[in-house]
């Protein structure tokens, strides 16, 4: 075969995803938002889709992902891609009856070029599988995930309710009297927010949400202080526990309490930046217009569930995400949106300014915008909030976990030391 005929097989020649699928293929997912999929996966299977979450995540992913992804490739990409390869050789799929599922944002990153990669990565050992995107810019005209305005609403709630359930369980682990209680709650929170979705009561955000936050507060706790840790970055390594290592629960060991910012902000990070680019470029006004209404709608139901957790007083509010957009004009400008960009040093100045001085800023290797856009704000922050406790992490196939958690390690010393009266 010559190098031409191998480059068409995978960029022509695969197979389509087709809605007939959903009878008889087994979707797989890789273990990307562990929180929110907690609900998606459940909703999914409400609506007849045979969805499974990977959860293989040893060294042996790693590994697979280097075999089949070139190295100065970002480390999301080879993570993800290992994963399916790793699922895929294990024997327990019908490979005839499977597909893999990838989400694709659409902005400047290699994030948007995955479908090619992974179609790359399966061609030679599994023609008949499927790689299915996920997008809402076009990307992919074939072998798409088609979402219906229902759907979609429904997967917009869940991302709302796995954002309360992340926020309240890490406020709650670290200081249950009982061991396992925050487990037991974040599971009858999950099933109250699955009985919704079954019963059609999933758009009740208010009533939902406020039973998620009444559960957790429910929970015995000690009265101790604990460090608080902020965790930003890149998307995926943020919140993946194969991306960075297992790092939120690297840090409740610490007897540290995990302070992750809400998806919902890199949601509205990705809206407001289409009336951005009209603001600063004059570019699609109709869709900066439409744009700037759907921003309106989902920030007012955040103020909403901000103003449930005060009334309850509990729990540490989620952060208003236009107190973000503020904090990053102190640091950068709105404009630099490439991959998370202005988000980052948003979220540190938000941090900083809500008590959460130490921060691990985790950054893979290959993605060129959230290192500048990340570890190159740090001095800035540094400058503007003296008592911010910032460490970068690098995440990439050679960083041994060892010399990571070393790195955490003696940022929580400084930490540790600051705390002293």
């Amino acid at each position: 075969m010559d190098e031409k005929t191998a480059f068409t097989d995978y960029t022509t020649e695969y197979p389509r995803w087709d809605k007939s699928m959903k009878r008889t293929h087994k979707i797989l997912v890789p273990d990307m938002l562990p929180w929110h999929f907690l609900i998606i996966e459940k909703v999914l299977r409400l609506e007849g889709y045979d969805l499974e979450v990977l959860k293989n995540e040893s060294r042996a992913v790693i590994d697979e992902g280097l075999k089949h992804v070139h190295n100065d490739t970002c480390y999301p990409c080879l993570c993800v891609v290992g994963q399916f390869i790793d699922a895929l050789k294990s024997g327990r799929y019908d490979l005839e009856h499977t597909a893999i599922m990838m989400t694709q944002t659409g902005g400047g990153c290699r994030a948007s070029n995955y479908m090619p990669l992974i179609r790359k990565a399966i061609k030679n050992e599994f023609p008949a599988v499927p790689v299915v995107s996920i997008n809402f810019s076009g990307l992919e005209k074939e072998s798409t995930f088609k979402i219906g305005v229902g759907l979609f609403v429904k997967l917009a709630f869940s991302i709302l309710y796995g954002d309360t359930v992340m926020w309240c369980y890490n406020q709650t682990k670290p200081y249950e009297e009982e061991s396992c209680a925050a487990d037991r709650a974040r599971d009858e929170a999950v099933n109250f927010i699955v009985s919704s979705f079954e019963k059609g009561g999933y758009r009740r955000y208010k009533k939902i949400n406020k039973k998620i936050i009444d559960i957790f507060a429910a929970v015995k706790r000690k009265s101790e202080k604990k460090i608080k840790v902020g965790m930003v970055g890149e998307i995926y390594v943020k919140y993946s526990p194969l991306g960075n290592n297992e790092l939120e629960r690297f840090l409740l060991n610490e007897n540290c309490e995990p302070v992750i910012p809400a998806l919902l902000d890199f949601i509205l990070y990705c809206i407001i930046n289409v009336v951005n680019d009209y603001t600063l470029y004059g570019h699609g006004r109709v869709k900066a217009l439409a744009y700037k209404a759907v921003y309106g709608l989902v920030h007012r139901m955040q103020l909403n569930v901000i103003k449930q957790f005060k009334e309850d007083g509990t729990f540490e509010p989620v952060h208003d995400f236009e107190h973000l957009r503020a904090c990053a004009d102190k640091v950068i400008n709105q404009g630099v949106k490439m991959g998370e960009g202005w988000l980052i040093p948003a979220e540190m100045a938000a941090l900083a300014e809500t008590g959460v001085k130490n921060i691990v800023c985790a950054q893979p290797f290959g993605c060129l915008p959230n290192h500048i856009a990340g570890k190159g704000v740090i001095r800035t922050l540094k400058n503007i909030y003296a008592d911010e406790n910032i460490v970068a992490v690098d995440y990439d196939p050679s960083a041994t976990k060892v010399n990571q958690e070393n790195r955490i390690k003696l940022m929580l010393a400084t930490a540790r030391e600051n705390e002293k009266p």
